[in-house]
């Protein structure tokens, strides 16, 4: 088995790794929350780059939600996390840069779905209304899943049409 650098998201496929990378960031009201998945994103492997905000003052999230869709849209990272008060305003911002599917997720299945089904690039969490323990479960699940693919590739092709407004 290949020597693998601390900090990166192992994830075991067949015989071959896959190296996690992500950008984090958040508002004033998912910063204490940010800080908390730190340990969850420590716990699992995932490599992260904290991109702000880097206390509870006040903010405008769509800054960081612009941020963190910019970088995992030019391809500087394979994902994103998002924290804010309702998980809702991030993943607004996020979706309007080309090529991010942001998606908000107040449970596991929620998660993993949003994964699995919609390619889902960025997630978005609810600070003010997940616990510290559902949000360590939520990360989880969203690191355990993939794309299916299959029929759902179908679906992801005309979103991405839609974004190009390409609709034929």
């Amino acid at each position: 088995m290949p020597l693998l650098r601390a900090g990166f998201c192992n994830i075991f496929k067949k015989d071959r790794i896959i190296v996690m990378k992500i950008a984090l960031a958040a508002d004033h009201a998912g910063f204490e929350e940010k800080e908390n998945i730190k340990k969850t994103l420590d716990e699992i492997g995932v490599e992260y780059t904290d991109m702000g905000t880097n206390s509870p003052d006040s903010v405008d999230y769509p800054d960081y939600a612009r941020k963190v869709g910019e970088a995992v849209a030019c391809g500087e990272f394979d994902q994103g996390l998002l924290v804010c008060g309702s998980g809702t305003g991030m993943a607004i911002s996020a979706n309007k840069v080309k090529g991010i599917r942001a998606a908000v997720a107040w449970n596991e299945d929620i998660a993993r779905l949003a994964r699995q089904h919609n390619n889902a690039n960025v997630l978005s969490l609810a600070a003010r209304f997940i616990s510290d323990e559902e949000q360590a479960k939520i990360v989880k699940a969203w690191f355990s899943a993939d794309f299916e693919g299959g029929r759902h590739a179908n679906r992801v092709d005309k979103i991405t049409g839609i974004e190009n407004d390409d609709l034929d």
